[in-house]
């Protein structure tokens, strides 16, 4: 589903990789671990075409990642950052803001689904009525990922999504995400994300171990 393919990574003369792969399979749960700085979300934003590789080559559901691809890998993948931009002035205008956009225009969701995917993600009711200026970085993540559910997507890429929330609503974010027909590239330090994951992936020195037993 992803494959990366000897791919370099070069950020401002600095090499963050070095002719590296890993091939994601449907339905795979990868984890990247590694300290600060070493480019693990950088590779994710790669995935995407938000960041240029210097050598070799991204697929993404067969496709290879090129101008003329990026846009409907980007149709195909679901990235949540740390920060989302939500790209709208109140949240239900920024969880409907896909469905405005010629190729999902005739797909807009009624508000039952979009009320019951909200309290599954743990998201109190009158969030939608709310400034997205006015909502925290966690609730942020969980519009992005409601807005993603809501499209159908299938590819996630989610850096650091449980980092600023509380115990349940870490679970009900890992219980959509880690869902069998979800494939999902993923940065963490939570010793219970990375324990759900059947794939994890050390970054150090510009290489990746995957590490067995």
């Amino acid at each position: 589903m992803i494959i990366y393919d000897n791919i370099s990574i070069r950020i401002h003369r600095q090499e963050l990789f070095k002719k590296v792969s890993i091939h994601l399979a449907a339905g795979d749960k990868f984890v990247l671990c590694g300290a600060s700085g070493s480019g693990k979300s950088s590779l994710l934003k790669c995935t995407v075409g938000a960041l240029p590789i210097s050598e070799g080559s991204i697929h993404v559901a067969g496709m290879e990642l090129s101008a003329s691809t990026v846009s409907e890998i980007r149709a195909r993948v679901a990235f949540i950052g740390q920060e989302p931009v939500l790209g709208a002035a109140t949240v239900r205008e920024a969880v409907l803001l896909p469905f405005s956009f010629k190729t999902h225009r005739h797909h807009s969701p009624d508000e039952a689904r979009i009320q019951e995917l909200a309290g599954r993600l743990h998201l109190p009711m009158d969030i939608l009525a709310k400034p997205c200026a006015r909502i925290s970085g966690g609730e942020k993540q969980r519009i992005a990922l409601l807005r993603a559910l809501l499209l159908d997507k299938t590819i996630f890429l989610a850096d650091e999504v449980t980092s600023a929330l509380d115990p349940e609503s870490k679970q009900a974010v890992m219980a959509e995400l880690f869902r069998p027909e979800i494939t999902l590239l993923s940065v963490s330090h939570d010793p219970e994300w990375v324990g759900a994951c059947n794939h994890i992936v050390e970054v150090a020195d510009g290489q990746l171990k995957e590490k067995t037993g």
